[in-house]
This record gives C-alpha cells, sequence and structure tokens, in this order.
C-alpha cells in the first residue's frame, strides 16, 4: 500500500483535495475506503440549542402598566406561542427567535396577561424591537 505523510503522521491510502465553501477554500484529506467495508451510520447529533432568552424588558408604561418585551438580538421569528389576551406564567415560551443559526426561545419575565402581540413568524426583527406588551 503506498503511504503519505501528513501533519498527523503516516497513513495509508490518503488523498488530498481542495474543497470551495460559500468561497472560502479547505483543505481536506480523505481515507480511500476498503471496497468490503461496510457503511454503519451513526446518530445524528442534534444541533444545539440555545438557552431561554430573558428578553429586556422595560417598565415604562405602553397602556396603562404594561410592560414592552422586546429582542435580546437581531434574529427571525421561527415561532409564536403566545396569544393576545393569554394568561403566562414568568419562564412561559412567548415566541422563538432564531439568531446566528440558533433557536433562541424568548420567555416571559413574570407572570402577566399578553395585552398585544408585536410580531408575526417569519418577521425580521432588531435588537430591541418591541414583541410583546404584557400587562
Amino acid at each position: 500500500m503506498k503511504e503519505k505523510s501528513f501533519k498527523h503522521g503516516k497513513v495509508k491510502n490518503m488523498k488530498k483535495y481542495i474543497v470551495t465553501v460559500d468561497g472560502e477554500k479547505f483543505e481536506v484529506v480523505v481515507q480511500d475506503a476498503d471496497p468490503n467495508a461496510t457503511y454503519i451510520p451513526t446518530s445524528k447529533a442534534e444541533a444545539p440549542k440555545a438557552e431561554p432568552v430573558t428578553p429586556a424588558v422595560t417598565s415604562a408604561p405602553v397602556t396603562g402598566n404594561g410592560l414592552k418585551v422586546t429582542a435580546p438580538l437581531p434574529g427571525t421569528i421561527l415561532k409564536v406561542l403566545a396569544k393576545q389576551g393569554q394568561n403566562i406564567k414568568k419562564g412561559d415560551t412567548l415566541c422563538v427567535l432564531e439568531a446566528m443559526k440558533m433557536e433562541n426561545e424568548i420567555v416571559a419575565p413574570q407572570d402577566c396577561t399578553v395585552a398585544s402581540v408585536a410580531v408575526n413568524e417569519g418577521a425580521s426583527v432588531g435588537s430591541g424591537d418591541l414583541l410583546f406588551v404584557m400587562v
């Protein structure tokens, strides 16, 4: 068998490729498979989920004694779970915000009722944008 030297020592039946992903080049070393080998798939690792995010809350009145729940970071609203008029407990998920390919749960800062929902699924939001008004 033919051997090649690489950074991590000598390995057999290796081929080096240059792969371009999104305009960035990567050097990849691939080992030839034994023609009699059987591929046994491993379970796919689930993408990590971010810890629930407690949004920035301002106590400035919006309507009466309402609280504004704002986006803690820019992203896209994937799911809106809270509905207007719904009673919410502290820590309940109000919506899911995707930012930097991570799903962030926006949670209720306290027990309250949703007075209004300011976003829809698929909406792009910036940091500090209004998501909900709570009473």
